[in-house]
Protein backbone atom coordinates (compact mmCIF):
# COMPACT_ATOMS: atom_id res chain seq x y z
CA UNK A 1 0.00 0.00 0.00
CA UNK A 2 1.25 3.40 -1.14
CA UNK A 3 1.63 6.17 1.27
CA UNK A 4 -0.17 9.31 0.38
CA UNK A 5 2.79 11.53 -0.21
CA UNK A 6 3.76 8.64 -2.59
CA UNK A 7 0.69 9.09 -3.80
CA UNK A 8 0.81 12.32 -4.74
CA UNK A 9 3.92 12.69 -6.10
CA UNK A 10 3.16 10.18 -8.34
CA UNK A 11 0.22 12.00 -9.60
CA UNK A 12 2.29 15.20 -10.07
CA UNK A 13 4.61 13.59 -12.52
CA UNK A 14 1.32 11.71 -14.54
CA UNK A 15 0.26 15.60 -14.62
CA UNK A 16 3.07 16.90 -16.03
CA UNK A 17 3.82 13.64 -18.34
CA UNK A 18 0.28 14.08 -19.51
CA UNK A 19 0.17 17.61 -20.13
CA UNK A 20 3.55 17.14 -22.31
CA UNK A 21 2.37 14.21 -24.37
CA UNK A 22 -1.22 15.90 -24.59
CA UNK A 23 0.64 19.17 -26.11
CA UNK A 24 2.79 17.29 -28.45
CA UNK A 25 0.20 15.48 -29.88
CA UNK A 26 -1.92 18.61 -29.90
CA UNK A 27 0.39 20.17 -32.48
CA UNK A 28 0.26 17.50 -34.78
CA UNK A 29 -3.48 16.81 -34.74
CA UNK A 30 -5.28 20.26 -33.79
CA UNK A 31 -8.33 18.81 -32.94
CA UNK A 32 -10.51 20.43 -30.03
CA UNK A 33 -11.22 17.46 -28.22
CA UNK A 34 -7.42 17.00 -28.54
CA UNK A 35 -6.82 20.44 -26.81
CA UNK A 36 -4.54 19.82 -23.92
CA UNK A 37 -7.20 21.78 -21.24
CA UNK A 38 -10.07 19.49 -22.01
CA UNK A 39 -8.04 16.37 -23.09
CA UNK A 40 -5.59 16.22 -20.32
CA UNK A 41 -8.11 16.55 -17.25
CA UNK A 42 -10.74 13.70 -18.63
CA UNK A 43 -7.40 11.02 -19.19
CA UNK A 44 -6.15 12.27 -15.24
CA UNK A 45 -10.18 11.94 -14.09
CA UNK A 46 -9.70 8.27 -15.79
CA UNK A 47 -6.30 7.58 -14.05
CA UNK A 48 -8.06 8.42 -10.98
CA UNK A 49 -10.52 6.10 -11.19
CA UNK A 50 -9.13 3.25 -12.17
CA UNK A 51 -6.19 3.62 -9.61
CA UNK A 52 -8.76 4.90 -6.81
CA UNK A 53 -6.81 7.74 -6.12
CA UNK A 54 -8.79 10.10 -3.87
CA UNK A 55 -9.07 13.91 -4.84
CA UNK A 56 -7.27 15.23 -1.58
CA UNK A 57 -4.23 12.42 -2.38
CA UNK A 58 -4.03 13.91 -5.91
CA UNK A 59 -4.48 17.76 -5.03
CA UNK A 60 -1.35 17.38 -2.24
CA UNK A 61 1.20 17.66 -3.96
CA UNK A 62 0.03 19.56 -7.74
CA UNK A 63 -1.81 22.29 -5.62
CA UNK A 64 1.20 24.35 -6.75
CA UNK A 65 0.18 24.13 -10.41
CA UNK A 66 -3.07 25.98 -9.79
CA UNK A 67 -0.44 28.12 -8.05
CA UNK A 68 1.45 29.07 -10.89
CA UNK A 69 -1.74 30.55 -12.24
CA UNK A 70 -0.89 33.61 -10.71
CA UNK A 71 2.29 34.51 -12.43
CA UNK A 72 1.03 33.00 -15.66
CA UNK A 73 -1.96 35.45 -15.94
CA UNK A 74 1.10 38.30 -14.92
CA UNK A 75 2.87 37.48 -17.74
CA UNK A 76 0.07 38.34 -19.75
CA UNK A 77 1.19 41.79 -19.22
CA UNK A 78 4.04 42.02 -21.35
CA UNK A 79 2.53 42.01 -24.65
CA UNK A 80 -0.04 44.78 -23.37
CA UNK A 81 3.19 47.05 -22.52
CA UNK A 82 4.38 46.36 -26.03
CA UNK A 83 1.14 47.96 -27.28
CA UNK A 84 0.74 50.72 -24.29
CA UNK A 85 -0.67 53.28 -27.07
CA UNK A 86 -3.11 51.56 -28.81
CA UNK A 87 -4.35 50.81 -25.12
CA UNK A 88 -4.11 54.16 -24.14
CA UNK A 89 -6.65 55.55 -27.41
CA UNK A 90 -8.91 52.88 -26.67
CA UNK A 91 -8.60 52.14 -22.94
CA UNK A 92 -12.69 53.91 -22.41
CA UNK A 93 -14.41 52.10 -24.53
CA UNK A 94 -12.58 48.61 -23.11
CA UNK A 95 -12.89 49.68 -19.28
CA UNK A 96 -17.09 50.31 -20.52
CA UNK A 97 -17.09 46.94 -21.67
CA UNK A 98 -15.64 45.34 -19.39
CA UNK A 99 -18.00 47.36 -16.50
CA UNK A 100 -21.28 46.20 -18.32
CA UNK A 101 -20.14 42.39 -19.19
CA UNK A 102 -19.16 41.76 -15.40
CA UNK A 103 -22.29 43.21 -14.73
CA UNK A 104 -24.40 41.32 -17.04
CA UNK A 105 -22.56 38.12 -16.48
CA UNK A 106 -23.42 37.68 -12.42
CA UNK A 107 -26.59 38.80 -12.35
CA UNK A 108 -27.60 36.84 -15.64
CA UNK A 109 -25.76 33.96 -13.64
CA UNK A 110 -26.89 34.09 -10.24
CA UNK A 111 -30.68 34.98 -11.99
CA UNK A 112 -30.45 31.74 -14.09
CA UNK A 113 -28.96 29.30 -11.40
CA UNK A 114 -31.71 31.00 -8.97
CA UNK A 115 -34.92 29.92 -11.50
CA UNK A 116 -33.73 26.72 -12.08
CA UNK A 117 -33.21 25.84 -8.12
CA UNK A 118 -29.73 25.60 -8.07
CA UNK A 119 -28.31 25.19 -4.35
CA UNK A 120 -26.38 28.29 -3.61
CA UNK A 121 -23.19 27.01 -3.50
CA UNK A 122 -23.37 26.18 -7.34
CA UNK A 123 -24.98 29.73 -7.60
CA UNK A 124 -21.80 31.22 -6.04
CA UNK A 125 -19.50 28.84 -8.01
CA UNK A 126 -21.11 29.95 -11.37
CA UNK A 127 -21.09 33.42 -10.03
CA UNK A 128 -17.39 33.66 -11.09
CA UNK A 129 -17.07 31.18 -13.70
CA UNK A 130 -16.52 34.46 -16.43
CA UNK A 131 -13.07 35.13 -15.01
CA UNK A 132 -9.69 33.53 -15.20
CA UNK A 133 -8.98 30.91 -12.32
CA UNK A 134 -6.63 32.79 -9.83
CA UNK A 135 -8.98 35.96 -10.14
CA UNK A 136 -12.20 33.31 -9.21
CA UNK A 137 -10.77 31.40 -6.59
CA UNK A 138 -9.98 34.95 -4.81
CA UNK A 139 -13.71 36.17 -5.59
CA UNK A 140 -15.12 33.00 -4.52
CA UNK A 141 -13.38 32.82 -1.13
CA UNK A 142 -15.11 36.03 -0.35
CA UNK A 143 -18.56 35.08 -1.81
CA UNK A 144 -17.94 31.90 0.88
CA UNK A 145 -18.15 29.02 -1.97
CA UNK A 146 -15.78 26.09 -2.80
CA UNK A 147 -13.18 27.32 -4.71
CA UNK A 148 -12.82 23.94 -6.48
CA UNK A 149 -16.62 23.81 -7.84
CA UNK A 150 -15.63 27.89 -9.31
CA UNK A 151 -12.36 26.38 -11.12
CA UNK A 152 -14.20 23.79 -12.56
CA UNK A 153 -16.92 26.20 -14.10
CA UNK A 154 -14.19 28.39 -14.95
CA UNK A 155 -12.20 25.89 -17.04
CA UNK A 156 -16.06 24.76 -18.59
CA UNK A 157 -16.77 28.35 -19.24
CA UNK A 158 -13.28 28.95 -20.95
CA UNK A 159 -13.76 25.80 -23.12
CA UNK A 160 -16.96 26.56 -24.07
CA UNK A 161 -15.95 30.10 -25.24
CA UNK A 162 -12.95 29.25 -27.04
CA UNK A 163 -14.70 26.66 -28.75
CA UNK A 164 -18.18 28.61 -29.84
CA UNK A 165 -16.28 32.10 -29.75
CA UNK A 166 -15.43 31.72 -34.24
CA UNK A 167 -18.62 30.68 -34.48
CA UNK A 168 -20.01 33.55 -32.58
CA UNK A 169 -18.34 35.88 -34.58
CA UNK A 170 -18.95 34.52 -37.87
CA UNK A 171 -22.78 35.22 -36.91
CA UNK A 172 -22.23 38.58 -35.69
CA UNK A 173 -21.10 40.02 -39.39
CA UNK A 174 -21.16 43.03 -38.46
CA UNK A 175 -18.20 42.81 -35.81
CA UNK A 176 -15.02 43.61 -37.36
CA UNK A 177 -13.03 45.39 -35.44
CA UNK A 178 -9.87 43.67 -34.01
CA UNK A 179 -10.28 45.19 -30.60
CA UNK A 180 -14.24 43.81 -30.19
CA UNK A 181 -13.25 40.80 -31.34
CA UNK A 182 -10.37 40.29 -28.88
CA UNK A 183 -12.59 41.76 -25.72
CA UNK A 184 -14.96 39.21 -26.88
CA UNK A 185 -12.78 36.37 -26.30
CA UNK A 186 -11.18 37.78 -23.35
CA UNK A 187 -14.21 38.59 -21.39
CA UNK A 188 -16.09 35.66 -22.44
CA UNK A 189 -13.23 32.70 -22.55
CA UNK A 190 -10.84 34.28 -20.21
CA UNK A 191 -7.28 32.36 -20.46
CA UNK A 192 -8.51 30.37 -23.24
CA UNK A 193 -10.19 32.96 -25.01
CA UNK A 194 -6.59 34.91 -24.76
CA UNK A 195 -5.27 31.50 -26.35
CA UNK A 196 -7.90 31.55 -29.09
CA UNK A 197 -7.72 35.09 -29.88
CA UNK A 198 -3.59 34.85 -30.73
CA UNK A 199 -4.50 32.48 -33.65
CA UNK A 200 -6.61 35.80 -34.79
CA UNK A 201 -3.68 37.83 -34.37
CA UNK A 202 -1.50 40.03 -31.87
CA UNK A 203 -3.88 42.86 -31.26
CA UNK A 204 -6.75 40.55 -30.84
CA UNK A 205 -4.55 39.15 -27.97
CA UNK A 206 -3.62 42.11 -26.49
CA UNK A 207 -7.24 43.26 -26.26
CA UNK A 208 -8.39 39.82 -25.19
CA UNK A 209 -5.64 39.98 -22.20
CA UNK A 210 -6.56 43.17 -20.91
CA UNK A 211 -9.72 42.58 -20.71
CA UNK A 212 -9.59 39.54 -19.26
CA UNK A 213 -7.16 41.44 -16.39
CA UNK A 214 -9.32 43.82 -15.80
CA UNK A 215 -12.23 41.68 -15.54
CA UNK A 216 -11.01 39.42 -12.70
CA UNK A 217 -9.91 42.60 -11.03
CA UNK A 218 -13.62 44.35 -11.10
CA UNK A 219 -14.87 40.80 -10.12
CA UNK A 220 -12.82 40.74 -6.92
CA UNK A 221 -13.44 43.99 -5.94
CA UNK A 222 -17.21 43.43 -6.65
CA UNK A 223 -17.44 40.05 -4.56
CA UNK A 224 -18.13 42.03 -1.42
CA UNK A 225 -21.45 44.37 -2.90
CA UNK A 226 -22.14 40.76 -5.14
CA UNK A 227 -22.46 38.84 -1.53
CA UNK A 228 -24.44 41.28 -0.25
CA UNK A 229 -26.83 42.09 -3.10
CA UNK A 230 -27.13 38.02 -4.09
CA UNK A 231 -26.37 35.97 -0.88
Amino acid sequence: MLSNEVIGVLSLLATVACYAFNKRLYRQHPHPLLMPIVATPMVLIGLALLTRVSYPQYIAQTHWLVWLLGPTTVAFALPLHEHRQLLRKHWMSIATGVLVASTVSIATTIAFADLFGLSEALQKGLAVRSVTTPFAIEAEKVLGGPTDLAALFVLLTGVSGMLMGETVLRLLPRVRSKLAAGAIFGGAAHGSGVAKARQFGEVQAVVASLVMMIAGAVNVLAAPWVRQLFF
